[in-house]
């Protein structure tokens, strides 16, 4: 009898280590915004809604859609529109000295919230509003002491992500009129990264999602000034289809909107 109940007990064992190896997995690369707004906030809720995992590479806009279109992921996830996420895609190539992304023609760009960028500064800066017009001059180096904006006698220190990152895109875009940064900008490869440069040095700037100085734990200040608005979407090759199709819809669910940082 026992010896039945042991073998029943090790099927069951064995049946579960197979259901286990075939769990569907969802693999998608891209915007560590989305990453962290969007999808890790919900992933749990995700897979038990529908029995999907999802895995995501937090590489940036411009790598994610390198990777969708090298057949890595079926999904690129972007922080910015769909000109800006493929703009962002070159430049990764540029800086690899690799030949230009062949775009198809039947890319499909799915919104699924809005997003909103801020310029931060240290927490010991004690300016609290900026024009777009000042923040251009921060960021480009034209301005070089916080004491021209109103600040202390110090030195600007300006931090941003790299190339590839569409909040970069998006904040050189619509704030500095897409001039460059500042020879010395410091760059990092996160935007905690980015959060964390601004939280050591009292005359750094940089420029991130709301959504990540939230999670910061007060880390940094946000600096008043006009909106700074992009969107944070999923980019398909074609129709989305299946595990896609399901995600899609359910990012666009108000319900699982409720639970975004």
């Amino acid at each position: 009898m026992k010896k039945n109940v042991l073998v029943i007990l090790s099927f069951l064992l064995v049946l579960g280590s197979v259901s286990l190896s075939f769990a569907e997995e969802l693999v998608l690369w891209g915007s560590t915004t989305c990453q962290k707004r969007m999808l890790e906030p919900t992933a749990k809720l995700f897979e038990k809604e529908t029995g999907i995992k999802i895995k995501v590479m937090g590489v940036g806009t411009g790598k994610g859609l390198e990777a969708l279109l090298e057949g890595k992921s079926v999904v690129a996830l972007t922080s910015n529109n769909l000109k800006g996420t493929i703009k962002s895609g070159q430049k990764v190539r540029k800086k690899k000295g690799a030949d230009p992304l062949t775009i198809p023609e039947n890319l499909q760009f799915h919104e699924i919230v809005s997003d909103v960028i801020v310029p931060i500064v240290n927490v010991k800066n004690p300016v609290s509003e900026l024009s777009f017009d000042q923040l251009k001059g921060l960021n480009t180096g034209k301005i070089k002491n916080w004491k021209e904006v109103g600040g202390d006698d110090l030195s600007v220190i300006v931090v941003t992500s790299h190339a590839g990152s569409s909040t970069r895109k998006v904040f050189q875009d619509k704030v500095m009129k897409k001039e460059p940064y500042a020879e010395k900008a410091k760059q990092v490869q996160s935007t905690r990264k980015e959060i964390n440069e601004v939280s050591k040095f009292k005359g750094a700037i940089g420029a991130v999602s709301e959504g990540f100085v939230k999670l910061s734990k007060k880390k940094v200040k946000i600096i008043k000034t006009d909106e700074i608005s992009r969107p944070l979407a999923l980019v398909t090759v074609g129709d989305p289809e299946g595990n896609v199709q399901k995600l899609i819809d359910f990012l666009r669910n108000p319900e699982t909107q409720k639970h975004f940082k």
